[in-house]
């Protein structure tokens, strides 16, 4: 049994992005932490979170800030990847909170369950400071639709702000067609990965390098990402920022 154990163990972390044999102990620990739900691992395929927290190089002792963290599916991962020494600050908005209370009150028993994890409402908490990473997950498209253009600047420099000298930025998003910039933001929930770059730049971060791990070559690009013939395999791209030193 334990061998079956072990084997199904190091299939996931395979499916989850990242070789068993390259593998750091603190990746194996996170993705098989038995406080994550199943519906959670049932999406690992998908998502990439070994490949996900091996390009953003969070490893014990790291701070890492998640902006917006939905439901925590990435939250359980980084606070078990950050011990022992880290933390993990989410900043779930005011808004978002009253958009969706259980997802606010499923963010506050996570909380509570790990010991090293805590909630804000905004960037500009002064317990995001100093941050090795911060990280946002399908969420930079939706931040154009609720922030006018000089809103999402400040946005971003608020970010550079928080992190160390050498810090991260990780954006994940849905990629939209090239060369649309903005126009799909809200009709399908999607952007154009050459406009988070020119803005993110624009901030001050330098360009530090791209994962394709969540690629799709044959996503079309121009589908709602909610609809169910591309839903949970959309074309996503993956950037890291970086703060200069």
């Amino acid at each position: 049994m334990r061998r079956l154990t072990i084997l199904l163990s190091m299939t996931a972390l395979s499916l989850a992005g990242i070789a068993v044999a390259q593998t750091p102990a603190q990746i194996v620990a996170a993705l098989t932490d038995a406080n994550r739900p199943p519906t959670d691992i049932a999406r690992d395929d998908a998502r990439k979170p070994g490949a996900m927290l091996a390009f953003a190089g969070i490893k014990p002792g790291s701070k890492v800030v998640e902006l917006i963290p939905g439901r925590g599916y990435f939250t359980r991962i980084f606070a078990v990847a950050t011990k022992p020494g880290g933390s993990v600050i989410a900043i779930v908005p005011v808004a978002a909170a009253q958009r969706d209370p259980d997802g606010a009150a499923a963010m506050a028993t996570l909380a509570a369950s790990y010991g090293n994890v805590s909630i804000v409402s905004a960037a500009s908490d002064p317990a995001v400071h100093d941050a090795d990473v911060v990280w946002t997950s399908q969420n930079y498209h939706d931040l154009h639709n609720a922030l006018p253009p000089e809103g999402l600047l400040a946005t971003n420099k608020g970010i550079l702000a928080a992190l160390k000298p050498g810090g991260v930025y990780i954006v994940v998003d849905h990629a939209a067609v090239a060369g649309s910039g903005l126009d799909a933001t809200k009709t399908l929930h999607r952007i154009d990965p050459a406009a988070v770059k020119a803005e993110v730049v624009a901030a001050g971060f330098v360009f530090d390098g791209e994962s394709n791990d969540l690629a799709n070559p044959a996503d079309p690009h121009t589908a709602n990402v909610f609809d169910p013939s591309i839903r949970g395999k959309t074309d996503q791209f993956v950037y890291r920022f970086r703060k200069p030193m």
